[in-house]
């Protein structure tokens, strides 16, 4: 058939394909010998690095606004942020070795942490009648995106580390 999408068996899809080397599955020692290069980072190593960015967008709002309601509002943003993840990272804890209990268990208490959040933001919205909106959600935003530079910064580390050793 040659049909214009057919580029014939000479393509540069089929010898990239065939160049490619098949997928090899790790021996025990080199998965052992990987898991040492690069060792699993907390996810309470990660909450403390969100709380304490979010003390520090505190003293950076008192320091704009001078006014309590917004570092109020700031530390709010710092919890709608740290407290559902720190349920989470609780919830998932234990491991199991059935993968689909895995996920499922992962599956819930995500959910369980965004409800929580949800309900963190709702209920703020309704009791706190001074609320700073956009120091709670610049402050959530930078928290929630330091989750994000820490997995970065010590992926950074373990490719210099790995490229010093080779």
């Amino acid at each position: 058939m040659n049909g214009p999408l057919d580029h014939g068996a000479d393509s540069a899809y089929d010898t990239d394909a065939a160049q490619e080397p098949a997928f090899k599955p790790l021996t025990s020692e080199e998965a052992a010998a990987l898991r040492s290069r690069i060792p699993p980072i907390s996810p309470w190593r990660i909450l403390a690095a969100q709380a304490a960015l979010g003390l520090v967008c505190a003293l950076v709002t008192w320091g704009f606004t001078q006014r309590a309601s917004a570092v109020w509002s700031a530390f709010y943003g710092a919890a709608v942020v740290v407290v559902p993840g720190a349920l989470l990272a609780y919830g998932i804890r234990r491991g199991t070795a059935n993968p689909a209990a895995a996920a499922a268990g992962f599956m819930f208490w995500e959910l369980t942490k965004i409800a929580v959040a949800a309900s963190m933001l709702v209920g703020v919205a309704m009791l706190a009648p001074d609320l700073s909106w956009p120091a709670l959600l610049v402050t959530m935003v930078v928290c929630m995106k330091m989750g994000w530079l820490v997995l970065l910064v010590r992926r950074r580390s373990v490719v210099t580390t790995i490229t010093k050793r080779v």
